[in-house]
């Protein structure tokens, strides 16, 4: 049954309209006003260095004012570009939202770049300052090429962003329907594609992914460990958290020990990652409860298998009760929710989350999308399906076939106004009635749950003419140990006929351990990989078996929200 209008997440911001702001929706610097009124003294930004350094709102919006003055004393103006990139940080997010509140476009990029790339992007957006890390800050004071100035987002290197301020200024705001950002997505070298996403897109999918529904309190604690130039993060954690008045701490690295300490101390509630940081969480779990022996890991799956049964069916959460002292351990008993996005994720992992008393549910979106358009219900999610279509989006499957599956196609406020600088690109990516093609394949069932089998452009097409999506094929390997990285892809045995058939690339996990506590040697590391292909074999069907496995000796390039590079192979 659908909730009420009133009763919808963003229902509040009726008591604003008209004061705080005129459109539909808010822009991105009248939201966060609006929840500075609501929430003054609430935390907003924290990082452990190793001590606790916090900004509440108030504070964070005097930084945020005094950098839009300090832009607007240096000539910046309603629409120009400025970049910032660096590592997460509360310097980050107030570059982030002072260029966004002087009325200028945010530029963000992402930091493993390297130079050239970086400079390359710069150079395509026309952006006039940036805003850095120290790792670069040296090579752009020294080779500015277009930039007027150089701004530090690290203390005691050059000039330090919390030390700008401006004399009050008549800024003009940007409007609902104007750009707030461009994200470049992959291949950032030869002719780079930045998406254009309006203040209306961010807020718009921000609270309309709450009404999935998927309830936010101004209470929780995000945890912002993968990269905030990319679109999952900006989003579901940055955007999200300053919408409600909660906190955000920010992960300094994807390493577990750190990670853990600070899900501990920062007593974080609400935890978006991507398949491989919750695999390697649940990794690290099944392994503690299996070295307490087969009875007690026996009876641990028991309780799981019941847990779970119960939680699906009766709507009870009895896990977290049940399974404390395993919760604890991985720094997880302050726990509330935690969202999986940025790739697919193997059913087996979501159901042993959600067995283990966590509210765990798959999302999905893309950069051009905002990127939230589908996330799966807590009190109903399904673990085989990224969810439903979030409220307002509307989401079709164009040119299904006897399966169901096409390419889902999407309309709505939170769709991209297009490719910076590419209209023909832009037009390319719309249908002729206006939807949005992503790229992705997949069907939906009765209840308008959608399921994705893989990227259009990754599809095998057999030598039987059957379709196989390497993605699904992906998904049954993310719980072995053995295996650090695996890629499905298409294999041309026969030259003449260019008949296809499919072969896993494997880079093994260099840390993994036999029973021993021994590391394996090439010759027996190769005999398991086999082994479990042979296990997985067994599992697909005839025409999507692995033909050949190829052991690769250096792992695959991936993307900072740890994707593998498929078109560097």
């Amino acid at each position: 049954m659908s909730v009420p209008y009133t009763e919808k997440p963003w229902a509040f911001l009726n008591d604003y309209r008209g004061k705080a702001f005129s459109g539909e929706w808010p822009t991105l610097p009248e939201m966060f006003k609006i929840t500075v009124s609501r929430y003054p003294q609430r935390p907003c930004f924290t990082i452990y260095e190793p001590d606790r350094i916090s900004l509440n709102y108030t504070e964070a919006l005097q930084r945020i004012q005094a950098l839009a003055r300090w832009l607007y004393r240096k000539g910046i103006r309603k629409g120009d570009r400025l970049a910032v990139t660096g590592k997460n940080s509360p310097e980050w997010t107030i570059a982030y939202l002072g260029i966004l509140f002087a009325g200028a476009v945010v530029v963000p990029i992402d930091y493993h770049l390297k130079t050239e790339e970086t400079d390359l992007l710069i150079k395509t957006a026309g952006a006039k300052i940036l805003f850095v890390d120290e790792e670069k800050h040296e090579h752009y004071t020294q080779s500015p090429g277009g930039l007027i100035e150089v701004i530090s987002l690290k203390k005691d290197t050059g000039t330090y962003i919390y030390d700008l301020d401006g004399p009050e200024a008549d800024i003009e705001q940007a409007a609902e329907t104007d750009i707030a950002a461009i994200l470049f997505t992959s291949g950032t070298m030869g002719n780079p594609k930045g998406v254009m996403l309006t203040h209306r897109n961010f807020v718009s999918d921000c609270y309309l992914a709450q009404g999935t529904p998927l309830l936010v309190l101004h209470t929780d604690v995000f945890y912002a460990i993968l990269p905030l130039h990319h679109s999952y993060c900006m989003l579901a954690v940055f955007i999200e958290t300053i919408s409600t008045g909660a906190e955000m701490v920010f992960g300094k690295r994807m390493v577990t020990s750190q990670m853990l300490k600070e899900l501990r101390e920062g007593k974080v509630t609400m935890l978006l990652g991507v398949p491989l940081l919750f695999n390697k969480f649940l990794t690290g779990l099944l392994r503690g409860i299996k070295e307490k022996g087969p009875i007690a890991y026996g009876l641990i799956s028991f309780l799981m298998g019941i847990s779970g049964l119960i939680k699906k069916v009766f709507k009870v959460n009895p896990g977290k009760k049940i399974f404390g002292f395993i919760l604890e351990k991985a720094s997880l008993t302050s726990m509330r929710i935690c969202i999986c996005g940025g790739g697919p994720l193997a059913p087996s992992v979501f159901k042993k989350y959600n067995q283990l008393g966590i509210d765990f549910v798959q999302g999905y979106g893309l950069t051009e999308t905002s990127p939230i358009i589908a996330i799966n219900p807590v009190e109903h999610y399904k673990e085989t399906s990224v969810g439903r279509p979030c409220a307002h989006v509307d989401m079709k499957i164009l040119n299904p076939d006897e399966r169901g599956i096409g390419e889902v196609i999407v309309k709505g406020s939170m769709v991209m106004k297009g490719y910076y600088n590419m209209p023909a690109e832009t037009a390319e990516t719309f249908t002729a009635d206006g939807y949005l093609k992503t790229g992705d394949l997949g069907y939906m069932d009765s209840e308008n749950y959608l399921y994705l089998t893989g990227r259009a452009k990754n599809m095998i097409v057999t030598e039987g003419g059957k379709n196989v999506y390497p993605e699904e094929i992906e998904n049954e390997f993310q719980l072995f140990e053995e295996i650090e990285q695996i890629l499905v892809r298409a294999f041309v045995h026969d030259k003449r006929t260019k008949a296809e058939v499919i072969e896993a690339l494997v880079f093994p996990n260099p840390e993994f351990r036999d029973e021993n506590g021994e590391a394996l040697s090439p010759a027996h590391m190769k005999d398991r990989i086999d082994r479990i292909m042979a296990e997985v074999n067994q599992r697909l069907l005839p025409y999507q078996r692995i033909e050949r496995t190829t052991i690769l000796d250096k792992p695959m390039e991936m993307t900072t929200t740890k994707k593998i590079k498929r078109g560097l192979l």
